[in-house]
């Protein structure tokens, strides 16, 4: 290796490894804002049911679920902490409008049930991860499908819940958005179950270090 060659690629992984830890950027900004919104959510449904107020505070939150990862690729603002943000953001949100939604009465308390089972039985393979070296597996395309379908599913729920032509079709299309999701959510469950057990089964136990 050419002289001072092997300093520059040190530098330039230092740097990686700074900007991988950076906590204030403008996307992370933007999914502290969304995870902001989530208690927001509930008080405005639960609360004076201002469902009108609530449809708009999910628009938001779902163009900048968008915005987060686009301004992350565009700026160079890609982090650790933001690849981790963004996906909870996802899920504690569809959480919220389940539970709001199922204490409304919009939706049957067992939609409201499987929802969170499924990540609670996926959390449960976390500490195996762990023992080969990883801490979650990334996500694929099936899931990303099956939350997109949720986010769209759950609006249309509570825009339906009222009498008249547009609450009736915003019914009719929430719940063919939902059964979608529903299925694809647990479909993309099993397999991140069967892919931590080809994990497991391919790769060695790695020791974990006393500080973690």
């Amino acid at each position: 290796m050419p002289p001072g060659e092997k300093e520059l690629q040190a530098a330039h992984v230092a740097d990686e490894v700074t900007r991988d830890r950076r906590v204030w950027t403008v996307p992370n900004l933007l999914s502290f804002a969304r995870l902001a919104g989530v208690p927001l959510f509930l008080w405005l449904v639960l609360g004076p049911e201002a469902d009108g107020w609530a449809l708009l505070l999910l628009a938001v939150s779902g163009v900048t679920d968008y915005l987060d990862g686009w301004l992350a690729r565009r700026l160079g603002q890609t982090s650790a902490l933001g690849q981790i943000l963004d996906p909870v953001a996802d899920r504690l949100y569809i959480l919220a409008v389940v539970i709001g939604l199922a204490l409304r009465d919009v939706i049957p308390w067992w939609v409201a049930i499987l929802l969170p089972l499924r990540d609670l039985l996926l959390w449960g393979l976390v500490p195996f991860l762990r023992t080969r070296g990883y801490s979650a597996l990334p996500v694929h395309f099936l899931g990303k499908a099956a939350t997109f379908n949720l986010l769209y599913a759950f609006p249309l729920l509570l825009l339906g819940d009222g009498e008249g032509v547009i609450p009736t079709l915003a019914d009719v299309f929430g719940w063919a958005f939902a059964i979608w999701g529903l299925g694809l959510y647990w479909w993309a469950g099993v397999l991140y179950a069967w892919q931590v057990k080809k994990l497991l089964a391919d790769t060695e136990r790695r020791a974990v270090s006393p500080d973690g």
